[in-house]
């Protein structure tokens, strides 16, 4: 081996940024499998095991964000003192004092990297709106780089320390253990957040894979990988991503299909990742709670949101509805809650009005929901739960356009030209010949998706059940349609940037 050959290796080790760490990536399935081996060989060791794992995690991190897996450190630290100082204190004054603190740090670190540049457009608006006469002042944007799955686990951070501060919970004597549950990799950047109630308590067990947890980890694994890689990734570089750059270049019927194209390719890609995460996290002998739920299955959106990304509205609903009174004070409030819930969840995504549209269009579809139910009450009829469904699902897509497109310019043209296309249909088989392939993934994907839960699991039984030599080939398969599939370049998950 050469020089340049050494150096070619050593750089795989190295941060980069146009090349961050993914689960559906060669380099990561190489890393692993050496990890694994240790992890192993560790298996009996307790203490060896937990801290070669949070080794591993801030190397995981730190191939995700470069110098950022600091940051993670720091929060570790703060949030395991502050959290003894909460449940030392004896008055109830001081315990808010440090829960405030908290939460001004760890909200406060979010809102620098996320939400600067966005306060700052706000505020140079209302100064050029006020004092336009005298001139405006020169507003730049910081050039700030977002640390990959910030807001995911300073989210996780956030609940340990109030869970501490509510009673729920009493604080790790082990900054060692609190560091695991913070940094565990698997759900690190992107989900899904995981309580400490849940997964403290599995810390200490020793690592134990039965022939049942091997089949179903491999097959989550295998079915995100087909979620991201072949599903995802394809329709959006083939078809989706080319008419939201530009809507004007496309007829109605392709703008028409990018809406729903854009609602398959969301899901795939991050139920993709959280069946990855939990699978990767069940070799380990960790069991994390399930995140997607065939969302678009829903009859409301209140049980759309009981579907879709789990532990985040679970996480909304529990530390931020429940703590504004949630329905605890009469009809109107609750209502109000429900909508300032999502609008904050909406602007949790993102610092960008569109973001604040999507969220104060689910908000108000809540609340909106709650209020229709205190009035009317419908017997369940299987024909209203049909039309329930298509009407969530429908108002869901038309929601994602806001979510996807780069800004309101944009969204109005994508909606104006898919409602051409609802009012006069047109030529539209050319089209699905032209892509053909996109079209029939993007089939194909909602019909894997609307099939009912018990045939899934059937599957995943089957699975389970057969030889190793019969896993090995389909694990293979699957890889290699992958390898067929993917782009020259890997695209990374679309929540990485939340």
């Amino acid at each position: 081996m050469n020089q340049i050959d050494i150096d070619k290796f050593l750089n795989l080790f190295v941060y980069d940024k146009k090349s961050p760490i993914l689960f559906n990536t060669g380099f990561f399935l190489i890393l692993f499998l050496f990890f694994y081996a240790g992890y192993l060989l560790l298996r009996n060791r307790q203490r060896g095991r937990i801290i070669y794992v949070i080794l591993f995690s801030y190397f995981f991190y730190y191939k995700s964000s470069g110098i950022y897996f600091l940051i993670l450190i720091g929060s570790t630290i703060v949030d395991y003192f502050l959290s003894h100082l909460i449940n030392d204190s004896l008055s109830k004054a001081r315990k808010s004092f440090y829960l405030v603190f908290s939460l001004v740090l760890n909200l406060g670190m979010l809102a620098y990297f996320k939400y600067t540049n966005f306060f700052l457009d706000i505020f140079h608006d209302l100064y050029t709106s006020i004092f336009s006469s005298s001139g405006s002042l020169d507003f730049k944007h910081y050039d700030i780089f977002l640390p990959v799955g910030v807001s995911f686990f300073t989210f996780q951070s956030l609940s340990y320390t109030i869970d501490v501060y509510r009673g729920n919970i009493k604080p790790l004597n082990s900054i060692i253990d609190y560091g695991f549950f913070v940094s565990f990799f698997p759900q690190l950047v992107a989900g899904p957040i995981v309580r400490a109630t849940d997964f403290l308590p599995q810390i200490h067990k020793k690592p134990f894979l039965s022939n049942e947890d091997l089949g179903k980890a491999l097959f989550l694994i295998m079915a995100g990988l087909i979620k991201k890689a072949v599903i995802s990734d394809y329709i959006s570089g083939n078809f989706v991503d080319r008419v939201f750059d530009n809507p004007m270049l496309y007829s109605p019927f392709e703008n028409f299909g990018a809406m729903y194209g854009y609602a398959l390719q969301i899901y795939c890609d991050f139920s993709g990742y959280s069946d990855m995460a939990i699978g990767i996290a069940l070799l380990l002998g960790f069991h994390l709670p399930v995140n997607f739920n065939a969302p678009y299955v829903s009859g409301s959106i209140t049980e759309f949101w009981r579907r879709w990304h789990i532990s985040l509205s679970s996480w909304l609903k529990d530390y931020l509805y429940i703590s504004m009174g949630g329905n605890r004070r009469g009809k109107i409030r609750t209502y109000i809650n429900l909508f300032l819930t999502m609008l904050l969840g909406g602007l949790w995504h993102g610092a960008s009005l569109k973001f604040i549209i999507w969220g104060g269009l689910h908000g108000t579809a809540l609340a909106v929901e709650k209020a229709f139910q205190s009035i009317v009450k419908l017997r369940p009829r299987k024909w209203l739960r049909i039309v329930s469904v298509l009407i969530t699902f429908h108002f869901v897509c038309f929601c994602w356009i806001f979510f996807r497109a780069k800004d309101f310019t944009i969204a109005g043209q994508l909606i104006s030209q898919a409602a051409i296309f609802m009012k006069s249909g047109g030529e539209f088989l050319k089209i699905i010949d032209a892509y053909k392939d996109v079209f029939a993934l993007i089939v194909f994907g909602f019909i894997i998706h609307f099939i009912p839960k018990r045939f899934k699991e059937m599957g995943q039984r089957i699975f389970t059940k057969s030889h190793p030599f019969i896993k090995a080939i389909i694990l293979t398969l699957v890889i290699y349609l992958v390898i067929q599939t993917m782009s020259a370049d890997v695209k990374p998950f679309i929540y990485f940037q939340f």
